[in-house]
C-alpha cells in the first residue's frame, strides 16, 4: 500500500498562509506528476495546483498568484504554499502523484488535510 503522508493544514484566518507537505516513496515520486486536489463540502473535488518532475508548474485560475506548487526531489516531498488565504480556500486539501513509468500508470491520493480559512 503506497502512503502519501501530508501535513500542514489547519485554522488561519482571512489573508494569511500555510504551507502543506506531502511525502512520497522515492520509487513513487520521482516517476510522479504531483498534484493538490481540494473538496469542499456539497463540491466536487478540484485540482489546486501540479508540478512536474521537470518542474513545470500548473495552477487553477483560483489560486494563481497566491499559491505556489513545489517539489524537492531530494526529499520526495511536495510542498504547497498557501498566501492570502480566502474563506472560500476552505476544504480538504488531498496530495496526489499520477505514476507513469512506460505503459504502467497508478493514481496515489493521501489522507487529506483539513484547511479552514476563518475570523
Amino acid at each position: 500500500q503506497v502512503q502519501l503522508v501530508e501535513s500542514g493544514g489547519g485554522l488561519v484566518q482571512p489573508g494569511g498562509s500555510l504551507r502543506l507537505s506531502c511525502a512520497a516513496p522515492r520509487s513513487i515520486f520521482s516517476n510522479s506528476l504531483m498534484g493538490w486536489y481540494r473538496q469542499a463540502p456539497g463540491k466536487r473535488r478540484e485540482l489546486v495546483a501540479s508540478v512536474f518532475t521537470g518542474g513545470a508548474t500548473n495552477y487553477a485560475d483560483s489560486v494563481k498568484g497566491r499559491f505556489t506548487i513545489s517539489r524537492d526531489n531530494a526529499k520526495n516531498t511536495v510542498y504547497l504554499q498557501m498566501n492570502s488565504l480566502k474563506p472560500e480556500d476552505t476544504a480538504v486539501y488531498y496530495c496526489n502523484a499520477y505514476y507513469v513509468l512506460f505503459s504502467t500508470t497508478e493514481n496515489y491520493w493521501g489522507q487529506g488535510t483539513q484547511v479552514t480559512v476563518s475570523s
